[in-house]
């Protein structure tokens, strides 16, 4: 019997072998028997590389980007959601280990402006919309007959506004790109993406090692989008001498919690709009993180981390939603960087942002031969106006009491 039995499977292994060799000769000539694969719905590795595999071609055959987001996002587990504008400590090290992003602490390299765009800009000019939007929020914080806003509730969000809606189209003249831009009010800003590996503790898929997804919802008060992509500020594959942080804790001990609900990617607009791509985001801190607040709670030293954490994960939720507006995703990296801006303030000192996306490819199969990182260029805070330009600020808003006294 065993001779029989040993017999018998060295005839099936002959078979299989023919059956392979004759579907190698000719074309036309498939195997004799279907391929031995993993079952889809088995627990073993081999059945979850099966179903990884399924899901990966599924991506790369959908017909449109609309299917391609869809399908992307439809699986939805646990999550870890990142707030750009937190309050845990050192969470801009956290929000880079994250996005895989290199923070350089200046801004770009210079570029050559183009040929079409002037240069001869009226700074005095510009001053002055900035001391017009500032009167015009003091004279209607100011009217008797409205109730203004409580203490706690300040105007830079309206004077903000009413700034960048001024110079945008004071320098739509020098610049054609913003001529036939976007102005977006409190847009909605998702991006969601998988980075690292987790094994699930609870439930009926106790055991199973899964990747750990993360989901950004932002909020910013203004945007500015294009149908034209921004210049690249430094080659794809340019390596920066800053490393990325190193995170030996999970991200629950950020803190950071998880939830489960629609994975969403979404840059503001619809994938139809001729605008898609990103130029500045303006954000506004909220007042329990602004600078006398943290002073008074003995973190001085987390002003310029609140600001570099807002800027990272706001420009990287962005920017990469851009890219898989175009078709990019992890498994189907980049061929060309894509850039935004930010600009990040609470009223009275100002911040600025610049960052390159290089790399979709966070997953762990995806980034295990992946030398690339995402760039973030920033500044520390300051101050909008000088001593100077304070003093002309006053004597403006004399003047504007003895001018709205007459009218």
């Amino acid at each position: 019997m065993a001779a029989f039995r040993k017999k018998w499977f060295d005839l099936c292994r002959l078979v299989q072998a023919e059956s392979a060799a004759a579907a190698a000769a000719g074309a036309g000539l498939g195997p004799c028997y279907p391929p031995v694969v993993a079952s889809v719905t088995a627990k073993s590795k081999a059945a979850q590389q099966r179903r990884q595999g399924l899901f990966h071609r599924l991506l790369h055959e959908a017909d449109s980007i609309e299917k391609k987001l869809q399908l992307y996002g439809q699986r939805q587990r646990r999550k870890f959601v990142v707030y750009p504008q937190t309050f845990a400590l050192w969470a801009d090290r956290s929000y880079q280990s994250f996005t895989k992003t290199a923070f350089v602490p200046s801004l770009p390299p210079a570029r050559r402006a183009p040929a079409d765009l002037a240069l001869d800009l009226d700074l005095g000019a510009l001053r002055g919309l900035a001391c017009d939007a500032l009167l015009q929020e003091h004279f209607y914080l100011q009217r008797p007959a409205v109730r203004g806003p409580r203490p706690h509730e300040p105007l830079h969000g309206p004077f903000l506004t009413q700034l960048v809606t001024s110079l945008s189209g004071r320098l739509a003249a020098h610049n054609p790109l913003l001529a036939t831009s976007t102005l977006d009010l409190q847009p909605q800003v998702n991006f969601y993406w998988m980075r690292g590996e987790e094994v699930v503790r609870h439930g009926h898929r106790s055991g199973r090692v899964d990747p750990v997804r993360f989901q950004i919802d932002d909020k910013p008060l203004l945007q500015i989008r294009v149908p034209k992509q921004l210049p690249e500020f430094v080659p794809l594959d340019h390596l920066v001498t800053e490393e990325i942080p190193v995170i030996n804790h999970t991200p629950d001990k950020l803190p950071m919690f998880k939830r489960q609900y629609e994975n969403k990617v979404f840059i503001g607009s619809k994938v139809a709009d001729p605008c898609r791509y990103g130029h500045t985001q303006f954000h506004l801190i909220p007042d329990r993180l602004k600078r006398e607040n943290l002073i008074k709670k003995n973190l001085a030293h987390q002003i310029e981390v609140v600001n570099r954490a807002n800027g990272i994960a706001s420009l990287f939720a962005w920017t990469a939603a851009q890219a898989m507006y175009q078709g990019f995703w992890s498994e189907a990296d980049v061929t060309h960087p894509f850039v935004s801006q930010a600009v990040v303030t609470d009223g009275q000192y100002f911040a600025f942002f610049c960052y390159q996306l290089n790399t979709l490819a966070l997953t762990v199969e995806a980034d295990k031969n992946n030398p690339r990182k995402n760039i973030c260029w920033g500044t520390d805070k300051e101050k909008c106006m000088s001593h100077f330009d304070l003093f002309l600020l006053q004597m403006r808003l004399q003047l504007s009491k003895i001018f709205f006294a007459c009218a």
